[in-house]
């Protein structure tokens, strides 16, 4: 039996770094909770967690875990963020707790959405607390009180409306362009980069713009429309080696600045534009060949698919292609509940699934002609952005703050996680607009993946 002043010698003599070492010890669950009541809360909740590759540290340095050198360790700053991240938990509190700086992690973030989603799949946080009682969590927690105030997209008016949409997407675009730059490839793509086993993502995002040339079969003199063209990185390219001439489009101001400053620089004014216009504003006198339109569909929204795909029908002359890439959701791992992305990330944002994106394409009078899973690939690419961003932290903290930093660290890694799992996905799809009958594509697909100077005489001479 452990008498009390058995109890006192042991907490006088042991600090808290040898916690783990008490773990191994027939009284060390009494002595845990006597030196932090929090421990217990772990033992119940993460005690049969499978993975044992990280730790938790308390704000006065004490550590709960088995591993030694952890993956990743999840770092609570103050007993406040014990209230929101143990009693029913939802991906939008946890969100919340991480960005307002109430817990950190440290290592490797993307591992840590594992045990997030071992906490979320506990139905009812409270009755798997049976050691730590409700007046332990208001004596931990006593400031706690709803919502921390963090900033949030002010919108107003009707869901996609024109003005609306201007406003979410310059709220997550509109971010000084050399926060992007510290974590993207040189030509700024913010889309899936296309990997070779081998291939680091500078080399992967150019191979991509390649493929998207390849698959959309561009002759020099066709004119591109690229919806939603962020900085104009598929414009210089498709321009500079397919001999296209180029119209791209945005709402974002800083992201048409940087753009047009790319395509002087390149010397292609003569061959590229970049507008700021809403797709729903394009004139139909505009006729293009082709037209593209990379990680700009989630920001459609479902009810808008006939106007967005009609308005594409309209834009495309017949005998030509339309490549359509976009997240889409999976309708079996669809997560319920409040969103962290929804506010603080993609306002207004809405993913909808592969089937129903088809389905308006071709009520529109499209043919579709492939459409191709890159879910591995964009689970790499972000990958990469989040060590990239990591490794610049610091800077990426003088040029934006420190909460944008947070979010952004945030929702990139968990996008990750998503994609790594299968509960998101990105589809390419290829529409055709027949002319009489003839979608002017080949029989098959090997253009796509034959070597660069055999690609079916498609591209022209390199613009210098």
């Amino acid at each position: 039996m452990l008498t009390t002043a058995r109890l006192s010698a042991v907490l006088q003599e042991h600090e808290n770094e040898t916690l783990f070492a008490l773990a191994m010890n027939p009284i060390s669950k009494t002595i845990r909770t006597a030196l932090h009541p929090t421990l217990s809360v772990f033992d119940e909740l993460l005690g049969d967690y499978p993975e044992h590759d990280f730790q938790v540290r308390l704000w006065d340095g004490t550590t709960w875990g088995r591993a030694a050198t952890p993956r990743f360790t999840v770092v609570l700053k103050r007993p406040e963020a014990m209230r929101r991240l143990f009693l029913s938990p939802n991906e939008f509190s946890l969100g919340e707790a991480f960005i307002g700086g109430e817990f950190d992690v440290e290592g490797d973030i993307e591992a840590a959405f594992g045990l997030g989603d071992y906490l979320l799949s506990k139905k009812d946080g409270l009755s798997l607390i049976k050691s730590l009682s409700i007046e332990t969590f208001d004596r931990l927690s006593p400031h706690t009180q709803g919502v921390i105030d963090l900033p949030a997209p002010a919108l107003s008016g009707e869901v996609h409306s024109k003005r609306r949409d201007q406003a979410a997407i310059r709220y997550h675009y509109d971010l000084v362009p050399e926060f992007f730059a510290l974590w993207l490839d040189p030509y700024m793509l913010y889309s899936s980069a296309y990997f070779t086993d081998d291939s680091d993502l500078d080399t992967a995002q150019e191979r991509k713009l390649d493929y998207i040339c390849r698959k959309l079969r561009l002759h020099a003199g066709d004119h591109l429309l690229d919806i939603g063209c962020g900085w104009g990185g598929l414009l210089v390219y498709a321009a500079r080696h397919f001999g296209v001439e180029a119209l791209g489009i945005t709402l974002s101001v800083r992201q048409a600045e940087t753009a047009r400053a790319r395509i002087h620089d390149a010397g292609l004014e003569k061959h590229c534009r970049v507008d700021i216009c809403d797709y729903r504003e394009l004139e139909l006198s505009q006729q293009f060949d082709k037209m593209v339109s990379i990680g700009m569909f989630e920001h459609v929204g479902k009810a808008l698919l006939p106007e967005y795909f009609g308005r594409a029908w309209q834009l495309l002359r017949p005998g030509g292609a339309f490549l359509n890439s976009g997240i889409a959701s999976v309708p079996s791992r669809v997560h319920k509940g409040p969103s962290f992305v929804d506010r603080y990330v993609f306002p207004d944002g809405e993913l909808v699934a592969l089937g129903t994106s088809i389905t308006a394409a071709e009520t529109m009078g499209f043919e579709v002609r492939d459409v191709e899973s890159l879910r591995e690939h964009y689970a790499m690419t972000l990958h990469e952005w989040v060590r990239r961003l990591e490794k610049h932290a610091e800077e990426a903290k003088r040029l934006t703050d420190e909460v944008t930093y947070r979010i952004w660290r945030l929702y990139m890694a968990g996008s990750a996680h998503r994609f790594r799992l299968g509960d998101l996905n990105l589809y390419q799809t290829l529409l055709a607009k027949p002319s009489h009958g003839n979608a002017g594509m080949p029989l098959t697909r090997r253009d796509w993946y034959c070597s660069e100077q055999s690609r079916n005489g498609n591209q022209s001479a390199n613009r210098k």
